[in-house]
Formats: C-alpha cells, structure tokens, sequence
C-alpha cells in the first residue's frame, strides 16, 4: 500500500477523497466508491498502487487511438477498481472486483517501464480499470516512462476533479477518453455519475494539449437517438475541434445489461454519416467488422492514407503528417 494523495481529513477520522468528483467522505476501515482507496487510521493509502492484475502488449489500435503512433505496440496495464459503475461495463470483472481477492505480486513504476522497453513498446497505456483510481501509480509510472522516452496513454472515462487531473496528466501525451452520451440522465441513472465533470474534463485535457481521441459506445433505444447524437457531436464540434478523432463503437450485451441487442452496424452506419455532415473529419466505427469505416482518408482529397482492418494497419501511407495534396492530418507518427 502507499499513502494515496488528493484528500482532506474531516473529524473522527473520516477522510474526504477529493481524486474525482464523488468526493467520498471515507469512515476508518473504510474503501472509497472506487473500492481501491481506503481509510485507515486517519491515513488514506492506495491500494492498488503496484499492484497490477492486467498486463499485456496490444497494438495501440485497441485502446483504440487510430492517430498516435499508429501501428505501434503499447504497453498496457490496469488495477482494480472504477470511480463509475455502468450498467453496460465490459471489463466489470476487474473494475467492480474485490481488491483482496485480486492482489498479485508487487510491479514497481521502473519494473513496468523496463518491461514496456523489453517488449519495444513505444509507449505505455494505463487502462482496462479507471487510471483516475491509480492515479499516484500512473504519475510515478510516466516520469520514470519520460525518462526512457517511452510516451504514456489514459484510456479513461474523464471523470475526475481539476487539481489531480492537472498533476496526472502534465506527465501525460495522449488520451482516449469515453464520451458516453451527452444526456445527464444517462450519466446519472446508467453510469451513477454526473455529465457536467466529464465534459470540464475532456475541455481541460484538450487545453493542456494532451492529444486526444473520442469514443461513443452505441447502446440501442438509450444514447442512438439522432437528436442525441447531433448534441454531443455539437458540442464536440464547438469545445474541441472537428480533427479530434472520434470512435462510434457497438455495445454487446454485459454485466448488468444482457437483456438488451447488441448495436446493429446499420445504427453505426447513419451516426458516420451524421458526423460526416456536421464537418467532422476522422470518424470511425469500433466493435464491428467494416471495409471502410476504420481507414483514415485524407478530408480533403479523400486519399486513403491508412488502411486498417480489426486492430491491424495494413498500410500507412503517411510518412510525415501530410496528405500528398497538402492538407495537414491530425495526426502523430
């Protein structure tokens, strides 16, 4: 365990966590929302700082970011723990798991990074889980990642308050972050989290110049509605940018929504030709199999610059971040 950062102690040794915007007011012996912090004699401690249970080596495609380093190799890990619990969670195994029961053997922030180096991984993905919960590990992971010129990736649903998301991620080069309806009821009832963070979130990581891309997952009948679709492309559109990157990806049916259809391509289909009318220029699908909509096109001249298929470049014309018709891509190679 370590000393965890970001709280306050109120009386009688209740801990206010302030890392996201729960702010949960912890009693002695007691774990925070996300599970993975805790209260112990006045003292609040990580608990899964160190203490991996997910490791792997992906192709940066499947966090997915189709736009750093693409065709790469990443260096990904994830703890237990979440700081959202929703209803449609795919990974829920590990994000609504009991930390005793998933402790495994100590990883040191310098033993991840020489396995990444080991592995010729071009960077390191905190992932799997919520970043945010671990949030002292990533920090101490991506200095030690910076000093070996190894670049470092949240995958993240965003939900986390101003003062720690500033001390994460100046150590932090890109993002893929889940925008997942721009509909406050369905933060609340579906996610149990509140809409107005995320978005202060995704605003301020975009200001601080964390490259960022965007994904939607698609659930039919509560965030595929057009009128839906339109508010949070709008509003990407005018916060963000038209070049930020945007993945439209299908739900199946998990954790505590088996009883609904896995998303149609048809449904995916008509949200990339919304956000192809609204200006934006790379949007792609996820989670099902298509020809076409996981390639990058130039937006100008519509050249096909990198063809992709599932989570593998077949070919990346791009050697510098020009189309051969000039246009400049959002993109870093």
């Amino acid at each position: 365990m370590k000393v965890a950062k970001w709280w306050q102690e109120r009386e009688n040794k209740i801990l206010q966590c302030q890392l996201c915007p729960r702010n949960c007011l912890i009693k002695n012996n007691h774990k925070g929302f996300c599970g993975s912090r805790q209260n112990i004699e006045g003292t609040l401690f990580s608990l899964v700082y160190g203490y991996p249970v997910a490791i792997n080596i992906d192709p940066i495609e499947k966090k997915p970011l189709f736009h750093f380093y693409p065709g790469s190799k990443i260096f990904s890990i994830g703890t237990i723990g979440c700081n959202l619990e929703c209803k449609f969670c795919q990974n829920f195994e590990i994000a609504r798991n009991n930390y005793e029961r998933k402790r495994q053997d100590f990883v040191s922030p310098e033993d991840i990074v020489e396995l990444a180096v080991n592995n010729e991984c071009k960077s390191i993905a905190f992932t799997y889980n919520e970043p945010t919960v671990f949030g002292e590990y990533v920090s101490d992971i991506a200095k030690v990642a910076k000093k070996n010129n190894l670049k470092t990736i949240m995958v993240t649903n965003g939900y986390i308050n101003e003062k720690p998301l500033k001390e994460i991620y100046k150590y932090i080069d890109a993002a893929n972050i889940d925008l997942k309806s721009l509909s406050l009821e369905f933060y609340k009832d579906i996610c149990d989290g509140k809409l107005d963070s995320v978005l202060d979130s995704i605003k301020m990581i975009f200001d601080l110049g964390v490259f960022i891309e965007l994904t939607n997952l698609i659930i039919p009948g509560l965030n595929d509605d057009v009128a839906i679709v339109n508010y949070l492309l709008k509003w990407v559109k005018n916060n963000l940018s038209i070049n930020v990157p945007i993945h439209f990806s299908a739900f199946h049916p998990d954790y505590k929504m088996r009883n609904i259809q896995r998303t149609p391509k048809s449904i995916l289909d008509r949200i990339v030709d919304q956000a192809k009318i609204l200006g934006f220029n790379y949007v792609y699908e996820g989670n099902v199999m298509t020809n076409t909509h996981d390639n990058t096109y130039c937006p100008k001249c519509q050249k096909l610059l990198i063809e992709r298929q599932i989570f593998a470049v077949i070919e990346n014309k791009l050697k510098e971040p020009f189309c051969t018709c000039g246009e400049k891509i959002n993109i870093i190679l």
